[in-house]
């Protein structure tokens, strides 16, 4: 259930535009102008992701949250894999980037490139661009995907392709398991809760509340073939659908005391 008022009160429109959006334009400016001039020397990203993590939680830190990491041994137990969640709001990256503790690459739309300091910390950290609406394009940038996870580094990817606009999952794209299977790595299963309530699409006012991210159990890919994404998609889907019940979340699962755990 949404717990986001509509219309959102005064308080929450004024201090956004007064005080929020300005202040998270610097940072962005700041991390994005600093995540450039390292690039040039930083080969291996470690850099570029640290200055992305602070921004991350600068970002958070801002819009008034904090975040809980459920299940954080289910990554820490995998050396690579492909990461999948579910897209609910503009804020889910700096969610993401602040609460996963390794570093790793993103598959992202093609349109967030042209964007002056976001566009320049994509292309220069080695993020992957995608374009859904040309399927060569896709291939090329799936065929980019797998060789990242070949060589060590894992990726994340927002299987939906776009922002759900009700808050419920969308259908996914398959993309997410086609690179898990031709890496032959672990499928890892993530749900953001609280992130559509801060800033759903079409908005631009935060409403600031607790951020869960919620890790579920690896799925296994090796063995399978292409031939098997349509099964694992499916599988992904219905992983994400569980971690998204309030009582299949909580049960069971240990939670970081960290709000927002450590970068290597």
């Amino acid at each position: 259930m949404n717990s986001r008022p509509d219309p959102l009160p005064r308080l929450y429109r004024w201090r956004t535009n007064l005080i929020q959006l300005p202040i998270l334009t610097v940072i962005t400016a700041l991390c994005g102008s600093l995540s450039l001039l390292f690039s040039f020397a930083d080969k291996k990203g470690r850099m570029q992701h640290r200055i992305a993590r602070f921004w991350a939680r600068a970002v958070v830190w801002v819009a008034g949250c904090t975040i809980t990491v459920r299940g954080m041994e289910n990554l820490r137990s995998q050396p690579v894999a492909v990461c999948a969640s579910n897209h609910t709001s503009y804020m889910d990256t700096p969610v993401i980037f602040g609460a996963l503790p390794f570093q790793f690459r993103i598959l992202a739309k093609k349109e967030l490139w042209p964007i002056a300091f976001i566009g320049w910390y994509l292309n220069r950290s080695g993020q992957i661009p995608i374009d859904t609406a040309n399927p060569r394009a896709t291939l090329s940038s799936l065929s980019v995907g797998v060789k990242a996870l070949r060589s060590g580094t894992s990726l994340f990817v927002f299987p939906e392709g776009g922002r759900t606009a009700t808050g419920v999952l969308k259908p996914f794209l398959s993309g997410a398991a086609y690179l898990a299977i031709r890496a032959q790595v672990p499928l890892v299963p993530i749900a953001l809760t609280g992130v559509y309530d801060l800033l759903p699409i079409h908005t631009r006012h935060l409403y600031p509340g607790e951020l869960t991210v919620h890790v579920g159990d690896p799925i296994e890919t090796k063995g399978m073939t292409p031939r098997q994404t349509d099964e694992l998609n499916a599988k992904l889907r219905a992983a994400i659908e569980r971690l998204l019940e309030p009582e299949d979340a909580l049960a069971g699962e240990s939670v970081d005391k960290d709000a927002l755990p450590a970068s290597d």
